[in-house]
Formats: C-alpha cells, structure tokens, sequence
C-alpha cells in the first residue's frame, strides 16, 4: 500500500517539471539564460541556510547561484557555471499550504529565479510567468 508521501513527485519529478517549464519560456529568454544548470534537492544545505540566515529550511523553494547576466563579465576560466537550485520539500509544503498544483509553485521559482540571473525587476517576472503559464 503507498504512503502519503509515495504520491508526492520525487527529485527527478520536479528537475523534470522544471525542465517543461523551461521550454515552454519564449525563445527569447531561454537564449538569454545561457548555459544555466538545474539542481532538485530536499531542502537547501545547512551551508546556505546559515549564509542566507534562515532558520527554517522550508522557508526557502529556490535560489539562484552564480553571477547574474548584469554583473556578468568576460567568462574566465575556473568560472563555475550558474546554477537554479529548487527545493522540493519547500515547494510541496507550499503546495499543500496555498493548494496551488506543484507545478505551478515549481514554476513560478524557476522564473523567479532565472529572474535573479537575468537582472529582471518583479513587474518583468510577473508579465513572464502570466505569458508562459
């Protein structure tokens, strides 16, 4: 018999709802996001949450690492490339509190996050997130 939490998308579930929702952002911003890598996880590392004073590991979905397109310069070597964490533990607990579908929650953090890279103001983010979904 499944347990609860066997109904809820696992690690490779949501990397893949994310990758869905990458492709379904206009052409134009896809390009522009470069050679960005997706990473799932459970919940962000102690490392993280401690840099970005968080207690509670659940208050964090998603962050972007690296250097954002606007601070962006010549790539140099022994850049590490710029990489979307998403956390799934975080985004199901918001899933289940707001009853959004996890989809839509996995999404709105993948652009709010490519937004972070990209240097986009929250009136871009919306207008993208509003076309695309």
């Amino acid at each position: 018999m499944p347990t609860p939490e066997s109904t809820f998308p696992d690690l490779v579930d949501i990397e893949a709802m994310a990758r869905r929702t990458f492709a379904s952002l206009p052409e134009k911003f896809r390009a522009a996001c470069g050679n960005v890598h997706f990473r799932v996880a459970e919940v962000a590392s102690a490392d993280v949450l401690d840099a970005m004073e968080i207690e509670n590991p659940l208050d964090l979905m998603g962050l972007f690492q690296g250097v954002g397109r606007p601070q962006a310069g010549e790539t140099r070597t022994g850049d590490l490339p710029n990489i979307i964490w998403l956390y799934r533990r975080s985004m199901l607990d918001c899933a289940i509190t707001t009853r959004e579908p996890i989809e839509r929650i996995v999404a709105h953090v993948l652009i709010h996050e490519i937004g972070h890279q990209m240097g986009f103001d929250d009136d871009d983010l919306e207008r993208i997130e509003r076309d695309s979904l």
